[in-house]
C-alpha cells in the first residue's frame, strides 16, 4: 500500500519551524508525565491551560506571578468534590495562546 504525499507550503520555513514545534510538544509529554505523571481525559484541558500559562510566560517569572495573583482572584476555587465528580465543570482559558 502506497500512500502519496502532497507537500506545501514552503519547505525552508518547515524547516525552521518544525523543531521548534516538537520541542514544545516533547516538553508537554514530559511535564505530563514526570510532574503529574499521566492526565485523565477529563482533566486534559486544564492541565494544557497550565502549561500554556506557564510556557508563555517562561522568561518573566514577575510577570506570571501577578497573572496569577489577578486570575485567582477572579474565580472560586472547585472543591475536592467538584474536582474528582464524574461530571467536572468546564474549563475555561486564560486567553494565553
Amino acid at each position: 500500500m502506497a500512500i502519496d504525499v502532497l507537500e506545501r507550503g514552503d519547505r525552508q520555513i518547515a524547516e525552521t519551524f518544525l523543531p521548534i514545534v516538537h520541542l514544545v510538544f516533547s516538553n508537554l509529554k514530559t511535564w505530563l508525565r514526570g510532574t503529574h505523571h499521566g492526565v485523565s481525559p477529563q482533566h486534559l484541558q486544564a492541565y494544557l491551560n497550565e502549561f500554556t500559562f506557564r510556557f508563555n510566560r517562561r522568561f518573566y517569572p514577575f510577570n506570571s506571578f501577578r497573572s496569577l495573583l489577578g486570575i485567582a482572584g477572579d474565580v472560586t476555587a472547585p472543591t475536592y468534590d467538584e474536582l474528582y465528580a464524574a461530571k467536572s465543570r468546564p474549563t475555561t482559558s486564560s486567553g494565553c495562546v
